[in-house]
């Protein structure tokens, strides 16, 4: 990842972009728009198939060189033109060296008739990192899901269905790896029979490596200079080499319904990414509104905690926080979020080590070593040491990030509605509180933190509870100075409405959720480790713990700190069906998992719900409605409810 970088642009006379590293240009010199639409729109018949999609279909483009985006953006114009009002597109593209947001502006600015859609575009073009990047644009009927990263690294981890693909890397002679028979043969493993292809070149070797990978291809004439082009369509088979307990469950509901129990930040996520994919969803929190709970704290900060090793944690994190950062433009700045810089202090030996590596892997836009002197510079505050700076998080307000996701057409919230039970009648599950049913639906997504185990569907998941107290301290004229979220065993923010929120204690004991003052005593050693300047700035010597103001809740983390995301299977079928894993885990049994229909969960996101719960809304949907997933594979799968199971059986506990 360390040798991530922006591409390198040079302009020429006419403002055209070309890149400096494939010495090419990004679009026809001639006119780019119309190169676009002769070679790929056209190509891939895509005016007459967008409006020949159902009503509340889909239609997914795959794509190989994002380039400046203009591909991207004539297709999502075309399909605002002629595909039915509740259609929705995916556009899948792969992009070594993703342009800077300037260069992006400026390549684009080439085209006015397509402004509206640009500016929208740029407005979300923030926090653009290495691996799956999720965009939701015109009121989430769009998606984008761009892999930022080499092809052959990011394509064999997507798991999509492609109707269409675009090859439109630069020129086979200037960047071969773009034109290989492994990667065609990827494109064949997320194509199915009538999967279209359309490219620029017509170079022998490409045509013959695309038949060779199951596409029937035929020259066609080309545009401008270029006298012959290829188009195609898939001709082999549909392979789907998903392990059957990852596999997508084949469940079709009759009606496009959903409950979703749980109005914190994960169920707000996914009642918002399902009713922007036309779902009526019914939302049922047990208080008397959204963010009651771990997701009602006045700020939460945007923290990430990686690995140098791409754990799929690591990857989940950078996906999530991308994601979380888009959204987060749709709110205030200053008093729902701020984008002030999260700066983590190397305040012993052992963490200045592992900052050092974490700064040798990843982009320094993402996170940068910050010496001492530097840091307090930054930071308006004295410190005891440097640390890790990540100049795009910041701290958000979370009830105004769910308040977000929760306001939509589609999605009806019933305060006061404690789902106690829950149960399959008529192919709807019911949301039950004694005699009285809640909420029935033939999809439910259970996202209540640990009280998801209240179900006994949820057999087998691993959950632990883990009790968090913050401390809401007054600002004074000094400490509103402070720049930028302070983290080292505990957190301290910028002053929001005349506080600064410090926290947050761990308990794992506690089964109460009223502040206690050790606990706010507790907040203030923690200050003091962060920062003694900081504590006399607060006059923190003056406050007594037990006249504090604070909160408590719980976070609900996995033993593997995972969340867990995805459709939900009977535990005790699950075991039998697959009970020959326990004596030959390389087994893989050809048997579908036992899932329960229509039963989703999404939970367990700990402390780390403001990056990942967002992007597992996102996830949930996309194995609803058969979509591309926004993150890896293998992340997906990592993040799975059936994993629990699985170790269960591989380690020989239940045979």
């Amino acid at each position: 990842m360390s040798d991530f970088h922006h591409a390198q642009l040079d302009w020429d006379e006419q403002g055209q972009p070309l890149s400096r590293e494939f010495d090419d240009v990004y679009f026809s010199p001639t006119s780019g728009i119309d190169e676009t639409h002769h070679v790929f729109i056209n190509g891939n018949d895509l005016t007459q198939r967008f409006a020949g999609l159902t009503a509340g279909g889909g239609f997914t483009i795959g794509e190989t060189g994002f380039g400046t985006g203009l591909n991207f953006l004539c297709a999502w114009q075309l399909f605002e033109r002629h595909a039915p009002a509740d259609a929705r597109l995916h556009f899948v593209s792969v992009e070594k060296f993703p342009l800077s947001r300037d260069d992006m502006q400026r390549a684009l600015d080439l085209w006015p008739a397509l402004a509206p859609l640009a500016s929208e575009l740029i407005g979300q073009y923030v926090a653009v990192h290495p691996g799956f990047q999720r965009f939701s644009l015109a009121n989430g009927r769009v998606a984008l899901t761009l892999l930022v990263g080499d092809a052959m690294d990011c394509l064999p981890e997507l798991d999509a269905r492609i109707d269409a693909w675009f090859l439109d890397g630069f020129a086979p002679a200037k960047n071969p790896e773009m034109w290989s028979p492994a990667l065609f043969a990827q494109l064949a493993r997320l194509s199915a029979p009538g999967t279209s292809l359309a490219t620029f070149t017509s170079a022998g070797f490409v045509r013959r490596a695309l038949k060779e990978a199951g596409f029937a291809i035929k020259r066609t004439p080309g545009f401008g200079k270029k006298w012959e082009m290829s188009r195609g369509l898939f001709t082999g088979a549909s392979r789907d080499d998903a392990k059957p307990w990852y596999a997508r469950p084949r469940f079709v509901p009759q009606r496009r319904e959903a409950l979703v129990i749980g109005a914190g930040l994960a169920g707000c996520a996914s009642a918002a990414s399902l009713a922007a994919r036309g779902w009526q969803v019914t939302l049922l929190e047990r208080h008397d509104a959204p963010a009651q709970e771990a997701s009602g704290n006045p700020q939460g900060v945007l923290y990430l905690k990686l690995s140098a090793h791409g754990t799929p944690l690591s990857r989940l994190i950078l996906s999530g926080f991308g994601h979380t950062r888009r959204l987060l433009q749709r709110l205030e700045q200053g008093r729902d979020w701020q984008a002030c810089g999260v700066l983590q202090l190397a305040f012993d030996a052992k963490e200045a080590q592992r900052q050092a590596k974490l700064a040798d892997a990843f982009p320094s836009e993402l996170l940068h070593s910050l010496g001492q002197a530097d840091a307090e510079a930054l930071t308006g505050v004295a410190l005891p040491a440097g640390g890790l700076f990540y100049p795009e998080a910041g701290w958000v307000h979370p009830p105004a990030l769910c308040r977000l996701l929760a306001e939509h057409p589609n999605i009806r919230l019933i305060p006061h509605a404690e789902a106690l039970e829950l149960r399959q009648e008529g192919g709807l599950w019911c949301a039950r509180a004694g005699d009285r049913t809640l909420a029935a639906a033939p999809v439910a997504v259970l996202a209540g933190a640990a009280e998801v185990l209240r179900f006994p569907q949820t057999a087998g998941l691993q959950l632990k509870r883990i009790r968090g107290q913050v401390s809401r301290l007054p600002a004074t004229p000094e400490s509103t100075g402070l720049g930028t979220v302070l983290c080292a065993e505990g957190y301290v923010a910028p002053p929001r409405d005349g506080e600064h929120t410090l926290g947050a204690s761990f308990d794992f004991h506690s089964t109460s959720l009223e502040p206690t003052a050790a606990e706010h005593a507790g907040n203030l050693e923690l200050l003091e480790e962060i920062s003694p300047d900081l504590g006399r700035r607060l006059h923190v010597t003056e406050l007594e713990p037990d006249r504090l103001e604070g909160r408590a809740a719980f976070r609900c983390t996995t033993p593997d700190y995972l969340p867990i995301v995805g459709p939900l299977a009977d535990a005790e079928a699950f075991a039998d069906t697959y009970a020959v894993l326990a004596k030959d885990a390389r087994q893989v049994p050809e048997t579908p998992a036992p899932w329960f229909d229509g039963l989703y969960v999404n939970s367990a996101h700990g402390s780390r719900g403001l990056i990942t719960a967002p992007l597992s809304g996102e996830l949930l949907a996309a194995w609803l409605d058969d979509e591309p997933l926004p993150v890896p594979r293998a992340v997906a799968e990592a993040c799975h409810p059936n994993r629990f199971a699985l170790r269960r059986l591989i380690r020989g506990q239940n045979a």
